[in-house]
């Protein structure tokens, strides 16, 4: 009986935490209708090192987030190791979260992958903020590590 009350309580320990996780994902997270990357294929940006539109049709749900592919096989890639593909400070530009630590919205077609990582850009009315971040990136990324700790904490 023990032993039945104790799996109980380390199910409901583990049910909150991962409840907790997925609730400040599609709260913090920078989602349309729960979908990710305004429904570009993650994965193709490291395949092609291109933004590619993905499919409704060819989609899955990580941790309360949607994300879309534009082939079955990118999907496949994604949910054997989901957070090698995700967007870095969860898709919010990664400029403004290392300057000013804001959520500022992207242009999924402005992005830079450093060390395997997805990071995605402001760019509209003359502000690509990808110049930005390349002309000091260690210390921006560095302070965009720490300010989105802050918020997904």
């Amino acid at each position: 009986m023990k032993k039945f009350k104790l799996s109980i309580v380390l199910l409901f320990i583990v049910f909150s935490v991962f409840s907790q996780n997925q609730s400040k994902r599609t709260t913090e997270f920078n989602l349309e209708k729960k979908v990710a990357i305004q429904g570009y294929d993650a994965v193709g940006y490291f395949k092609l090192n291109k933004a590619i539109k993905g499919k409704k049709e060819i989609s899955t749900t990580y941790e309360g987030v949607i994300y879309y592919f534009s082939t079955v096989e990118n999907k496949n890639l994604f949910i054997k190791t989901p957070a090698k593909y995700e967007p870095q400070y969860g898709g919010w530009c990664a400029y403004a979260m290392g300057d000013s630590g804001e959520k500022v919205e992207i242009n999924p077609e402005t992005f830079k992958i450093v060390d395997g990582k997805l990071f995605l850009f402001y760019n509209a009315y003359f502000n690509n903020t990808l110049k930005s971040w390349n002309k000091n990136e260690a210390t921006l990324k560095a302070k965009a590590d720490v300010n989105w700790k802050k918020i997904i904490k």
